[in-house]
């Protein structure tokens, strides 16, 4: 919205500075902090009166989880509330991959909302039909898979790009948006399986969203493009913008959502937040880095995905407990130490993930 302040400079103003996506990505991240700021105690109050009890805690998890019995979920709401107000303010609205962004993660945030809205009316972890769940987000998904197929460049559109190999295109053709859908949809739901201790999601993914919207910066600059020899996608600049809301609000928070957390983000955030990191990775022509730079998640749901077909096919289970971090909890590692710990993982994976923009 800001950015049409442009029309009143003559080239040498104050104005001139909203024509940078670095100041107004600048602008987007403070805008979002604050909001965290001010929003985030009266919202902790007002979930703690509606919800009583507050989330759910498993009966089966580890027996550490039971003193958190009555904290209050939906924090999600206020990731989702700043990341939206600043990147609403601070963002081109003509562009159509902030649109496609901002349209995933919202409408993850509902489905995650409904979700957590009926875990805590019920008093029970079951929530929303799955069924239900995954057909939204499929569907959703392959909205925002077409939508981003329709503003790729001609010689881009349906194409699957290698990380490292430069100049190598994989025609996806009609299967680029089933494609667009499993990556979506498998971010959304490793960040959620990754939700299980305070604190360890959301550095994670701020991480790897500040990592996504640095190649988004990139690969919307022709001289950058040039430069490190990766594929031009005109718009995705823009996208920068988002990252750095994601990353204010975030912190804010953080703040709360630091051990012991006075409130959970709930699938309200982590669906929301995983789904937006799959919808830049799918502007931005990077869906395999994504693996990279968000492999902590992936790492996440495989240990779930192997817990379940080993044990189905043996009646043995590979992990103590799945998702792993509740493992190391079981191996007796303390949440701090497993939270930090896989911080650092989630740091030196966004590195591996940038230094494939170079290495060529």
């Amino acid at each position: 919205m800001l950015y049409w302040l442009t029309e009143l400079s003559d080239g040498g103003d104050v104005f001139n500075l909203f024509r940078y996506i670095t100041f107004r990505a600048g602008g987007a991240f403070l805008t979002a902090l604050i909001f965290g700021f001010l929003f985030g105690l009266p919202l902790i109050n007002v979930l703690r009166r509606k919800q009583g009890k507050g989330q759910p805690i498993r009966d089966d998890g580890p027996e550490g989880h039971f003193v958190k019995a009555g904290t209050p979920t939906m924090g999600g709401l206020l990731i989702i509330g700043a990341l939206t107000t600043s990147t609403l303010l601070w963002a081109r609205l003509d562009n159509p991959f902030v649109w496609m962004v901002l349209f995933v993660t919202v409408a993850y945030a509902a489905i995650g909302f409904a979700d957590d809205f009926a875990k805590v009316s019920k008093q029970n972890t079951a929530g929303v039909s799955g069924r239900v769940r995954l057909a939204l987000g499929l569907l959703i998904a392959a909205i925002a898979g077409f939508w981003a197929a329709q503003f790729h460049p001609e010689e881009l559109s349906n194409q699957l790009a290698l990380p490292i190999f430069k100049d190598t295109l994989i025609n996806l053709g009609f299967l680029f948006v089933p494609f667009a859908v499993i990556v979506i949809v498998g971010s959304a739901n490793a960040v959620n399986l990754t939700d299980g201790l305070d604190g360890l999601a959301i550095m994670p993914v701020m991480i790897a969203t500040s990592t996504l919207g640095v190649i988004a910066y990139a690969v919307g600059r022709v001289d950058f493009t040039e430069y490190l020899d990766v594929h031009y996608v005109p718009g995705t600049g823009e996208i920068l913008v988002f990252a750095a809301g994601v990353v204010g609000g975030g912190l804010g928070f953080l703040w709360y959502n630091a051990p012991p957390a006075a409130v959970f983000m709930g699938d309200t955030g982590s669906l929301a937040l995983g789904g937006a990191l799959g919808a830049i990775a799918v502007a931005t022509k990077h869906e395999l880095v994504l693996a990279i730079v968000g492999g902590l998640f992936v790492v996440e749901a495989l240990s779930v995905i192997i817990q379940v077909l080993y044990f189905k096919r043996t009646g043995k289970r590979v992990f103590l407990m799945a998702p792993i971090h509740h493992h190391y909890e079981k191996k007796g590692w303390a949440e701090p130490q497993i939270v930090i710990r896989f911080w650092i993982i989630s740091l030196i994976l966004a590195i591996v993930g940038l230094a494939t923009l170079k290495v060529r």
